[in-house]
């Protein structure tokens, strides 16, 4: 009959402990694929994007990058830290037994309520017991903190291929630095040698009485120039060389390891002509953000779950005993198990203050995607009007180069016949070289337009074929 009331007695205050959810819905709402006029096309991802460039170095520097690279191995770290965080989640949900053992000699006092002959002296207390706890998760907080704790997990591990993507593109940008620093040297070589034949020129004429000292100044001037945009390619050089080794994990014993690379600026990647409707799936960051927005709701559920009662089983077996001459005596023996629950009844606004929390935590997580949605499309976007805009630029540029070559090659004929002035071959020749030197920094934007695009892609696309119109205008 007791047990009986007893039961009664937990189900009614079950019932009754059941406080009232503020109704406090969330405030953002989560951007669609159609809301940022994504179009219907696919793309596809190459895991090794860097391959497209057909670069072997590029290759084994990214490989490096990939393996043995700060940023990286901390983003590996929080993901290993969110993965522990699951477990402790999960265990939660088990059974929890322990075992607890203690002896105290202790001295009761005789002003207590200990009776004779306890009271003045002293005596051991020893007991072991096993305990055993089992929350039964009637209204699902325990599968609540689960749910949020695995989607932290995806979180962390997209954070990981975010920074994978991070380090590859960036790794990637240095090298294409590292391209256009070894070609300018080249051109700057070019530069140099060619006003050192002007100042030559130049001081043949004046011992001829034909130029003047303000044209021996000039000469010089133009030399200097040259020989100071050698220097700076020269520098740019060697600080990138410093930055790769950096991003490989390695210091300056690898300098000299790192060669001239193999880019083939002539013949960039082809990029898609739209932007992939699944942009939003593709891009690790974004994936993570919806992770986040997945573990607010899964702290939301908590917070609501904390108005309920909380239900587990205690149990209890060992033995406890006064003085150690009786502690395996069958008389020392002590066991129990029931019912426990914890009910919130009054917790002065604590538990509506954290449901509101919550929600606003959810608000932004959600607001926190949507602005890098918005980021990533816009990217995209700016991504692929750089890259058909360096395209244009650089093959208009290939045309002014060769416009200025056909203009040197008649000015030597003119020369060569006597119509014309060495002077005017080598002005000319001045202008070709500036404008190879500007071929070569239009060529490197190109691939570097690229490599952005990839990024805001989330890693690599599907080559589409150029239009034959592409290469119509575009001077061999």
């Amino acid at each position: 009959m007791k047990r009986r009331v007893g039961v009664a007695s937990l189900g009614a205050l079950l019932l009754a402990s059941c406080a009232a959810v503020p109704h406090d819905p969330p405030q953002v709402a989560q951007l669609q694929p159609a809301a940022v006029g994504l179009s219907a096309q696919g793309a596809t991802i190459a895991p090794d994007w860097w391959t497209v460039f057909h670069d072997p170095q590029l290759d084994t520097l990214v490989t490096m990058g990939l393996a043995a690279n700060p940023t990286l191995d901390r983003a590996l770290a929080r993901a290993r830290i969110a993965e522990a965080t699951l477990g402790v989640r999960r265990s939660d949900q088990l059974p929890q037994v322990t075992a607890d053992g203690q002896s105290l000699y202790q001295r009761f006092p005789e002003r207590s309520l200990y009776p004779p002959p306890y009271a003045g002296n002293a005596y051991p207390i020893s007991s072991v017991q096993a305990n055993l706890s089992w929350n039964l998760d009637l209204f699902g907080r325990q599968r609540a903190l689960v749910t949020g704790a695995r989607a932290d997990v995806a979180a962390a591990a997209l954070d990981a291929a975010a920074a994978r993507l991070m380090v590859s593109t960036s790794i990637a940008q240095a090298y294409v630095g590292l391209a256009r620093a070894e070609q300018l040297i080249g051109v700057a070589d070019n530069f140099v040698a060619t006003r050192r034949e002007a100042m030559g020129f130049v001081t043949s004429r004046i011992r001829n009485k034909l130029a003047s000292q303000f044209e021996l100044r000039q000469a010089e001037t133009l030399l200097a120039e040259a020989e100071q945009a050698r220097t700076r390619a020269v520098a740019q050089r060697e600080l990138l060389v410093h930055a790769l080794a950096a991003l490989v994990g390695r210091g300056a014993d690898f300098y000299p390891q790192i060669a001239s690379p193999k880019l083939a600026f002539d013949t960039p990647p082809l990029v898609p002509e739209t932007l992939p409707a699944d942009l939003l799936g593709r891009r690790p960051d974004l994936l993570a953000g919806q992770a986040r927005i997945d573990s607010a709701v899964a702290g939301r559920r908590v917070a609501r779950a904390d108005f309920l009662p909380n239900v587990s089983i205690q149990a209890l077996a060992g033995f406890a005993a006064l003085g150690l001459g009786s502690f395996f005596d069958a008389g020392a023996r002590t066991y129990g198990a029931g019912p426990a629950i914890h009910v919130p009844i009054f917790e002065g606004g604590k538990l509506k203050a954290q449901y509101r929390g919550a929600t606003a935590a959810l608000d932004e997580a959600v607001a926190a995607y949507d602005d890098a949605v918005l980021g990533a499309v816009r990217d995209s976007a700016d991504a692929l009007t750089h890259v058909r805009a360096s395209d244009q630029d650089t093959a208009e540029q290939r045309r002014v180069v060769a416009g200025l070559r056909e203009t040197v090659r008649l000015n030597q004929v003119r020369v060569s016949t006597g119509l014309g002035s060495q002077l005017d071959t080598i002005d000319a020749g001045f202008r070709l070289l500036e404008a190879e030197q500007a071929l070569v920094s239009l060529q490197s934007d190109a691939f570097t337009h690229r490599i952005q695009l990839i990024a805001a892609l989330g890693g690599g696309f599907q080559s589409s074929p150029p239009p034959a119109a592409a290469h119509a205008d575009m001077p061999s």
